[in-house]
C-alpha cells in the first residue's frame, strides 16, 4: 500500500504571497490547471481513492484529480486542515515582517499540533482504506512537517500540486518522495 500527499493547486492568496492557513480560499485558474497537470505525475501506481482536507482549495484539487484518474473521491478529513496562523492569515510577507518580525502570531497553532493532526489523519486514512493506494490532498505546512516527523529530517517548502509518497514500514511510515523527487535527492533544509 502506498499513500501520497498532494498539495492543493494555487489560489489567489498563493499568487499574492498572502498567508492562507485555515482560511477557506478557492483555487484560481492556475491552480485548477496545476491539479490537471498533477495527474501525469501519478503514473506508475494504481491509485484507487483520493481524500482531502475539507477546505475548498484541497477539495477541488481532489475532485479534478479523481475525475482525471477515474478513481473514487472519498471524504474530507478535518485533521487535514492547514495550520491555523491566527491573526496573520491574509497578511502579506511585508505586513508580517512589520507586525510580527518574530513570526509569533496571535492565535498561531503549534507545529506539534499540526504534526499530531497530520499523523492522526494518516492513521485514520489507513484504517479507513486498508491496503488501497490512496491519495491525500491537503496543505503545504501540514505535509511538510508531518513528513519531516515521519522521516526524521527536515524538508523544504512543499510546492503547489506536488506529490509526496510514503508507505507503511512495520508500525511506522517510510517517506519515498517529496515535491515529486525521491527523498534521496531532496536537499535537507
Amino acid at each position: 500500500m502506498t499513500l501520497a500527499f498532494i498539495r492543493h493547486g494555487q489560489t489567489e492568496w498563493n499568487f499574492e504571497n498572502r498567508l492562507q492557513g485555515s482560511t477557506d480560499i478557492p483555487l484560481n485558474d492556475t491552480g485548477r490547471q496545476q491539479a490537471r497537470d498533477a495527474i501525469a505525475t501519478l503514473d506508475g501506481v494504481n491509485w484507487e481513492v483520493i481524500v482531502s482536507s475539507p477546505l475548498r482549495r484541497a477539495r477541488e484539487t481532489a475532485s479534478i484529480i479523481a475525475e482525471g484518474l477515474g478513481i473514487e473521491l472519498g471524504p474530507a478529513y478535518d485533521e487535514l486542515v492547514e495550520r491555523n496562523y491566527g491573526e496573520a492569515e491574509g497578511a502579506t510577507a511585508e505586513i508580517i515582517a512589520e507586525r510580527w518580525p518574530d513570526r509569533d502570531f496571535p492565535g498561531l497553532e503549534s507545529l506539534e499540533s499540526v504534526v499530531a493532526r497530520g499523523t492522526a489523519a494518516i492513521e485514520r486514512v489507513h484504517a479507513d482504506y486498508g491496503d488501497r493506494n490512496t491519495l491525500i490532498v491537503c496543505h503545504g505546512t501540514i505535509i511538510r512537517y508531518t513528513l519531516s516527523s515521519l522521516a526524521g529530517r527536515r524538508f523544504d517548502q512543499i510546492r503547489n500540486a506536488s506529490v509526496a509518497t510514503f508507505d507503511r514500514l512495520g508500525e511506522g511510515w517510510r517517506v519515498l518522495s517529496v515535491n515529486d523527487e525521491p527523498v534521496e535527492e531532496v536537499p535537507v533544509g
